[in-house]
């Protein structure tokens, strides 16, 4: 619940560091806004936000250096020890819902922050495009991400809120930057 509770306020702050220079709080304003000005992802400010953002996907779907989910010590798990107590089609069910998390989050990343690809319009082929799109970028950020983890080790349990309070930090100077550089 500690990580929970530090990672919320750090993933509001970042999409709300984004949303400065979209002028709404609303995503399909933030991602318009991103892909009419492509010079947009590159700011500082959404440079810095993509970082705690990416920070806070991996400690809220508890991947390495966070958690390891293949541990099997109870005094190491972080996200890993509420599956204990599942077996068969559950255990299926918890680990579908993990996995959906992880894409859920990985989708908002792509679309936030490479917002090409993006169905304009409702028509079949910008649809199509559009889901193409969207599964390509999802696919190349959980490559990256299982890339990330075979050379990361995992934090010690004391050391994981230094490591959200310097996401924390960054979603700050990022609400901070696109205000005085916006």
């Amino acid at each position: 619940m500690t990580i929970l509770a530090l990672v919320e306020p750090t993933a509001l702050v970042a999409i709300f560091a984004l949303s400065v220079r979209a002028g709404s709080t609303g995503l399909p304003e933030i991602v318009g806004s991103a892909a009419a000005d492509p010079a947009h992802v590159l700011s500082p400010a959404s440079l810095l936000a993509a970082v705690a953002l990416a920070m806070v996907i991996v400690a809220e779907t508890g991947r390495l250096p966070v958690d390891n989910p293949a541990t099997h010590l109870e005094l190491t798990m972080v996200h890993e020890a509420m599956v204990l107590e599942y077996a068969g089609p559950r255990l299926a069910l918890v680990e579908l819902g993990a996995a959906l998390r992880l894409a859920v989050y990985l989708g908002l990343l792509a679309t936030l922050f490479v917002p090409w690809g993006i169905a304009t319009d409702a028509g079949p082929a910008a649809l199509a495009v559009g889901v193409v799109a969207f599964v390509v970028k999802v696919g190349l950020l959980g490559a990256a991400l299982a890339a990330a983890e075979v050379f990361l080790a995992k934090l010690r349990l004391f050391r994981i809120p230094e490591l959200l309070a310097g996401s924390f930090l960054l979603a700050l100077l990022a609400v901070t930057t696109a205000f005085v550089l916006g």
